[in-house]
């Protein structure tokens, strides 16, 4: 059974299914574009022309211009999931194998999802929620710094506008908007002068998918809390431009027998359990930081 090899490679119309579910649960992945990245990395390269054009007349001098080129690497990092299970999945039929792995794929592309989130936008690791090396260099929190807007709940319409405003100001695009439940439900809370509600998609848990003509994905893992993460309640920039990710396409999955694989301090075969281990390589860059801005808690 193709199923139970001790190591091997998810298919490859099985990883495009895997990074589809990814696309639908992350909100990095929902406002941004998706490039195919090579295990040793890949260059995005950043054109600045500044000046303007002009209309030369006949015998006149053309005046010089400036282009600025920067590039940004962007390299896959490697995020893994496992799960301890009863070895009797190896002795289950065909059917009930590949019905268990289907449950376990799905949930592993969710966990995978909330990992990449968790790293782009708070450059932490995603288990143990503490600052990771590239915080300062490939994370939402790590480089807006500049462009950032103070949250007030009774604000949220005015902080978000504020926000736009500022990455408009740097001759910036804001192509979409990124909100936690909280700013959500904080926007569903304002009302008129007629105590009518301003924003009534947002009422009773809607989530809207767009606001202001701009393309609204709401997801929690903005304002995630613990470690040393910040509270982001909204990011607005220009996702579909200025950030770019990816994926390698080999996926290692891997059935282990023996040992503590995942150091919990119990051995498989002691306790008739096998571990269940998937990789996944994802890699992204925040192509331009002005390009952005965050809402966060002071």
């Amino acid at each position: 059974m193709t199923t139970l090899q001790a190591g091997t490679l998810f298919k490859p119309e099985l990883v495009k299914e895997l990074i589809s579910k990814v696309q639908g649960t992350s909100v990095l992945a929902q406002l941004s574009k998706q490039t195919p990245i090579p295990f040793n990395g890949t260059e995005q390269f950043i054109f600045n022309l500044e000046g303007a054009a002009q209309i030369v007349g006949e015998g006149k001098k053309k005046e010089a211009g400036e282009a600025k080129i920067e590039s940004v690497i962007i390299k896959p990092l490697k995020f893994v999931y496992q799960a301890r299970i009863s070895d009797e999945f190896l002795r289950a039929s065909e059917e009930k194998q590949i019905e268990y792995m289907s449950l376990f794929t799905d949930g592993f592309s969710k966990k995978i999802a909330q990992a990449f989130d968790i790293a782009a936008l708070h450059g932490v690791e995603p288990k143990t929620l503490t600052d990771a090396t590239f915080k300062a260099t490939n994370s939402f929190d790590g480089l807006v710094t500049t462009n950032v807007v103070t949250y007030a709940e009774a604000k949220i319409d005015e902080n978000i506008e504020d926000a736009i405003q500022t990455v408009i100001a740097t001759d910036n695009d804001v192509t979409g908007i990124a909100m936690s439940p909280v700013s959500a439900r904080a926007m569903s809370k304002l009302k008129d002068k007629n105590d009518i509600s301003r924003y009534p998609q947002f009422s009773f848990g809607g989530k809207p998918t767009e606001f202001a003509d701009h393309t609204l994905q709401i997801n929690k893992n903005l304002a995630k809390q613990g470690g040393t993460l910040e509270k982001d309640h909204v990011i607005v920039g220009d996702f579909e431009n200025r950030f770019k990710w990816g994926y390698a396409e080999n996926m290692p999955l891997e059935i282990i027998k023996y040992g503590d694989p995942d150091g919990t301090g119990r051995d498989l075969k002691a306790y008739n359990e096998i571990c269940l281990r998937a990789e996944a390589f994802i890699g992204w860059g925040i192509l331009d930081a002005t390009a952005f801005a965050r809402v966060k808690e002071a």
